[in-house]
């Protein structure tokens, strides 16, 4: 859709998608569009914009004055896998005109402390993005406090898509997407409920990991099952049960041919492998 490091002059961005035409997040209500906007006069208004050593762009929400909020561009950021949104990011060469960097994919967020406009310390929102191509361009002209930001290394990454814990963004979004309920038993425990990965982390690409559609809410129990491949679902959502499974032991277990999952066209490619390892 855009070409990596090509200029585009915003005035015309927005006549072709819409969007806010002023301020850093331009979320563009007829397309799934959401254009991300960054440069050095942010800095102006406490903005800490810039690549990590770690391959992540940290991107500062909106607001000049006060406390940031999730509202308007921050909720829309917020929710955009949600909303099946996606997120280009434009870096400021002249005026108007605007470099395609990459595309971008939320991770995980913090509230964290800064200056508004006129110099009084609020709280800000630092957004936390992963290249979707695997291969971000650096922006140098933006410089980034990283001191405190806790930045994981490259192989430490599992501590913001925590699978087996309950904390973590990749939980946040599971737990928002299937209402706080087990997306099979719909148990409402949410202390003990498990964000899964369909694929498993270690046969995962970085941007894999990182998609919720690659995820489901669930029990331990059944969580359990489709981690050691004794479950599955078609795309249709029916459950499959292995045939190693006795009856004796799917009543122990409370599984039943009458599960079912609701499946998004997401994780249809998922489930597609994840059924390739059925036992």
């Amino acid at each position: 859709m855009f070409e990596k490091g090509k200029i585009y002059i915003r005035r015309k961005l927005h006549n072709n998608y819409g969007g806010n035409r002023q301020g850093g997040i331009s979320n563009c209500k007829k397309f799934p569009f959401i254009f991300l906007f960054t440069g050095k006069t942010g800095m102006s208004h406490g903005y800490q914009d810039g690549w990590s050593k770690d391959g992540y762009f940290l991107y500062t929400g909106e607001g000049q004055n006060g406390d940031m909020t999730f509202d308007r561009g921050n909720k829309a950021l917020l929710n955009h896998e949600k909303n099946e949104k996606k997120i280009f990011l434009f870096e400021n060469k002249s005026k108007g005109n605007w470099k395609f960097i990459d595309e971008l994919k939320l991770v995980d967020y913090k509230i964290f402390d800064t200056q508004d406009t006129t110099g009084k310390q609020r709280k800000g929102i630092q957004f936390k993005l992963i290249s979707t191509s695997g291969s971000p361009a650096s922006i140098k002209d933006v410089k980034i406090q990283t001191k405190n930001s806790n930045i994981p290394k490259t192989t430490e990454r599992s501590g913001l898509i925590t699978s087996r814990v309950g904390q973590g963004f990749f939980r946040k979004q599971l737990i928002d997407k299937w209402n706080g309920k087990c997306a099979v038993t719909g148990c409402s425990i949410s202390k003990i409920l498990i964000a899964s990965h369909i694929v498993p982390w270690s046969e995962a690409t970085d941007y894999e990991r990182l998609d919720v559609n690659n995820g489901i809410l669930l029990s331990p129990t059944v969580d359990a099952l489709f981690d050691r491949y004794l479950i599955s679902f078609t795309d249709e959502g029916s459950i499959m049960i292995s045939s190693s499974l006795n009856e004796k032991e799917k009543k122990i277990l409370g599984i039943s041919k009458d599960m079912h999952l609701n499946v998004s066209k997401g994780m249809k490619i998922y489930l597609k492998r994840h059924r390739l390892k059925l036992i």
